[in-house]
C-alpha cells in the first residue's frame, strides 16, 4: 500500500498524456484534410522566422505593453513544462525535490528563486489581462465574434492559469514551513512564498501541512494536465501549433498570389500561339484541368491554411488594422480564421461519428463565411502584416473569390463590369481604345 500513491500518480500520467497525443493525432489527421503543399524551400530563412516570430515573440513588440505581460505568460508556460519534470521524478519514484540531488543545493536555490519570480509576474499578467479583456472595454476584445465561448475559454484559460500559480506557492509555502521545522529535507529558496503565504500556515500543526502540501501538488499535477487537454478545444493551441506555423509561413512577398498553371498556360497559348507553356511551368501539365478552381470548404484549402486555422490565438490584431472592418464592412479577418476552424471540427465531428466523412450539406462558403464578407476584402494584406505568428487570412479569402468568379461566375456587377471592359477595351475603364492617349494631350 506504501506505493498506492505512486501508482496512481503513474496511471495519472499516462491517461493525461494519452489523450494528449490523441488530441494531437486528430488534429494532425484534421489538417491532412487539406490540399497537400511543398513549403519546405529555404529551410534556413523558415528556422531563422520560427526562431525569431514564434520563440522570440518579435511581432508582438508593436504593442509593448501587451508584449510584456505576453511575455510573463508565455515564460509561465515553460514554468510548467520545466517543473513538470521534477514532478514527474518525485511522482513516480517517491522522491522529493528531486532536481536538489541532480543540480546541487546551491543553483537549485536558485532555479526555484526564479521560478518563484516569474511565477508572481505570471499573476500579474493574468489578473492584468483578464480586467484589460473584460472590464477596459477594448474594441476588438469586444467584437461580436468573440461572445459566448471565445470569451468564455479567454477567461477560463486566465482563471485556470491563475489556479495552478496559486497552487504553485501553496505547495512551495507549506513545503518551506516543514523543513523549516526539520519535517522535510531543506531544499530550494522559496522568496515570494515564504514571505507572503508562509506566515498564514505558521500556526497550523504538522498534519495540516502537510495535506496542505501534498494538496496543493495534486493539484498543481492535475492541472497542468487538464490545460494540457483542454488546449484542444482553446484558441491556446497557438502554444503548440505557433511554432510549425511560423515555420511554413509563406515566405514570398505579400501581394504574391498563386496562379493556376492550367490558367496560365492557356492565357499564354491565347497571347501567342507559338509560346511553349512547358518551359514556363516545367513541372505543370498545361492541359490538366483542376477538379475545381478556388475553394468553398475546407477539402480545397490546403494544409498551411488548416494549421493556420488551428493556430489562430483570436487576438483580433488583424480585424483591428483590417480597413474593411474599421469602415464598418462585416468583414473581420479574425472571423475568417475562427470560422475555418469551426468547419474543420464540424468535418472532423462527422468523420469521428460515421468512419468517414459524409455529405452533411454544409459547406465554409456561406453556411460558415459569407460572399458579403469576402468582398469586402481591399487585399491590402494589412491583417497578414499585423498577425504574430504569420496567419494568411487573405489566402482563404481570395481562394473563395477564386471559386466563385471561376466556378459559379457570381462576382459582383462592378467586378464583371471591370471584366467585360478589359476584355472588350484592354483596360477596366468604358472608354474606346482609340482614346486611351488622349490625356497626353493635356
Amino acid at each position: 500500500m506504501q506505493y498506492i500513491d505512486n501508482i496512481i500518480f503513474l496511471v495519472a500520467l499516462v491517461a493525461g498524456f494519452g489523450l494528449f497525443f490523441r488530441s494531437l493525432k486528430e488534429i494532425y489527421r484534421n489538417i491532412k484534410l487539406g490540399r497537400a503543399i511543398d513549403r519546405t524551400d529555404r529551410p534556413g530563412d523558415r528556422w531563422k522566422t520560427m526562431a525569431k516570430v514564434a520563440m522570440g515573440q518579435s511581432k508582438m513588440g508593436k504593442r509593448p505593453i501587451a508584449a510584456i505581460l505576453h511575455l510573463f505568460v508565455y515564460v509561465g508556460f515553460v514554468i510548467i513544462n520545466i517543473e513538470l519534470l521534477e514532478i514527474m521524478v518525485d511522482g513516480i519514484f517517491g522522491t522529493h525535490r528531486f532536481l536538489a540531488s541532480v543540480i546541487g543545493d546551491s543553483l537549485y536555490g536558485f532555479f526555484t528563486a526564479t521560478l518563484e519570480v516569474l511565477a508572481l509576474l505570471v499573476i500579474m499578467a493574468v489578473v492584468i489581462f483578464f480586467i484589460r479583456r473584460n472590464f477596459y472595454g477594448v474594441k476588438r476584445l469586444t467584437m461580436k465574434e468573440l461572445f459566448g465561448w471565445p470569451k468564455q475559454d479567454a477567461n477560463w484559460i486566465l482563471i485556470i492559469e491563475f489556479a495552478l500559480m496559486t497552487a504553485f506557492f501553496t505547495m512551495n509555502a507549506s513545503d518551506w514551513v516543514l523543513q523549516q521545522r526539520g519535517l522535510l529535507a531543506t531544499h530550494g529558496s522559496f522568496p515570494v512564498s515564504s514571505n507572503i503565504l508562509a506566515p498564514l500556515f505558521s500556526g497550523l500543526g504538522d498534519g495540516t501541512l502537510y495535506y496542505l502540501e501534498r494538496g496543493a501538488w495534486w493539484f498543481h499535477f492535475i492541472g497542468i494536465l487538464f490545460f494540457m487537454n483542454y488546449l484542444y478545444y482553446s484558441k491556446h493551441l497557438h502554444i503548440i501549433l505557433a511554432f510549425p506555423n511560423t515555420w511554413y509561413a509563406n515566405l514570398q512577398p505579400k501581394g504574391k498570389f498563386n496562379n493556376l498553371a492550367s490558367v496560365t498556360a492557356e492565357i499564354k497559348l491565347m497571347m501567342d500561339p507559338n509560346a511553349d507553356p512547358y518551359a514556363a511551368q516545367p513541372d505543370a501539365d498545361p492541359n490538366a484541368v483542376p477538379d475545381k478552381f478556388g475553394a468553398n470548404d475546407i477539402f480545397d484549402l490546403n494544409q498551411v491554411q488548416l494549421l493556420n486555422a488551428y493556430s489562430c490565438t483570436e487576438c483580433g490584431r488583424c480585424t483591428a488594422v483590417c480597413p474593411a472592418n474599421i469602415t464598418g464592412k462585416k468583414l473581420s479577418p479574425r472571423k475568417i480564421m475562427m470560422d475555418t476552424r469551426d468547419r474543420i471540427e464540424e468535418v472532423a465531428w462527422n468523420i469521428n461519428k460515421n468512419g468517414k466523412f459524409e455529405d452533411d450539406g454544409r459547406k465554409l462558403l456561406d453556411d460558415h463565411i459569407q460572399r458579403e464578407e469576402i468582398w469586402a476584402c481591399t487585399t491590402c494584406n494589412a491583417c497578414v502584416e499585423a498577425c504574430p505568428v504569420l496567419i494568411d487570412p487573405l489566402s482563404i479569402i481570395m481562394e473563395m473569390r477564386r471559386f466563385l468568379v471561376m466556378e459559379q461566375s457570381a462576382a459582383p456587377q462592378e467586378l464583371n463590369l471591370m471584366m467585360t471592359n478589359v476584355e472588350n477595351n484592354a483596360a477596366p475603364w468604358q472608354y474606346n481604345q482609340a482614346d486611351r492617349l488622349n490625356w497626353a494631350n493635356e
